[in-house]
């Protein structure tokens, strides 16, 4: 019964014409320009609109990679690595905390991250001994304060974690 009444109105929404061109999207990989990248901290400048084929980065959403004519997204960063394939090939890591990446128009990537440190630069075990630390006072009767900071390390600590064992 239900068809019966849906059916004469589908019929009905084919004849609409359309008006303008809508315009198709290709594959990133063969946009002309190329992807600009500018990886700025609060103190620092990492990238300020360098040429890069690619950017992989951690998002709220989900895992992102970025190549030239990626449609213009913003995107909330969650812990984890900001893997930069620089145009000759070679790869560079950096661990980020929290921030945005808002991919413009015009092939632009700006990723304002409050803070992120080369990948390298962190030792497994160290990482291991923060996550204990804040397991531990997440497990005590410290102040609700306390616990909350050390729910944020946790975080932090369990990404920097995953992305030093891949």
């Amino acid at each position: 019964m239900l068809s019966s009444r849906l059916l004469p109105s589908l019929r009905l929404a084919r004849r609409i014409p359309t008006v303008g061109k809508l315009s198709k999207r290709g594959y990133a990989d063969v946009a002309e320009d190329k992807l600009k990248l500018s990886l700025v901290l609060p103190h620092q400048s990492l990238y300020s609109s360098v040429a890069v084929t690619q950017v992989n980065l951690s998002a709220a959403s989900g895992d992102m990679g970025i190549l030239a004519g990626h449609v213009p997204v913003v995107e909330a960063l969650r812990p984890g690595v900001i893997e930069v394939i620089e145009e000759g090939g070679s790869t560079k890591k950096w661990f980020a905390s929290t921030g945005f990446a808002t991919m413009h128009e015009n092939n632009m990537l700006t990723i304002n991250a409050v803070e992120a440190y080369p990948l390298e630069n962190f030792s497994l075990e160290n990482v291991r001994a923060g996550l204990a630390d804040a397991n531990r006072v997440l497990s005590s009767a410290a102040p609700d304060a306390e616990k909350a900071e050390a729910g944020v390390e946790l975080v932090v600590f369990e990404a920097l974690q995953a992305a030093l064992a891949k």
